[in-house]
């Protein structure tokens, strides 16, 4: 077997920035970059109403109360942040989640290429709202 010189604690960062420098460096418009950003999300977050994972769904997600997502058990800190999910917050919470909601499960340490965030958070304006077929 083969053993990997790397703490595995790194490999996610490692991951993310491999997945964000190609975006990046792709000269990707902002609809391909924040589809590609989300692609970090999909291992825990559906788009899909009434499909939690590991994380809650993120179907119709913005104007919605954190810690509401029927189904989904989330912890204490989250239920108790008051957070109604906007442009604003949902940007706070992304660069640093632990900061925004001490407590939090969400095992993710924050993005911080904002070409990245800022696409990730309109790919997730539009692709949430209750209307929308997602796939």
């Amino acid at each position: 077997m083969h053993k990997s010189l790397l703490p595995p604690a790194l490999l996610p960062l490692i991951l993310v920035a491999g997945v964000l420098y190609g975006a990046s460096a792709a000269g990707a418009s902002a609809e391909d970059l924040g589809k590609k950003t989300y692609e970090l999300c999909i291992a825990c977050h559906s788009l899909k109403a009434g499909e939690n994972g590991t994380g809650p769904t993120l179907y119709n997600l913005i104007g919605r109360t954190a810690g509401t997502t029927e189904g989904f058990r989330f912890s204490g800190p989250m239920k108790r942040s008051g957070i109604v999910w906007d442009q604003k917050t949902l940007t706070a919470y992304l660069r640093n989640p632990q900061e925004v909601v001490p407590g939090t499960r969400m095992p993710f340490s924050g993005m911080t290429d904002e070409a990245a965030l800022k696409a990730l958070e309109q790919y997730l304006e539009t692709a949430t709202k209750a209307s929308q077929e997602t796939k």
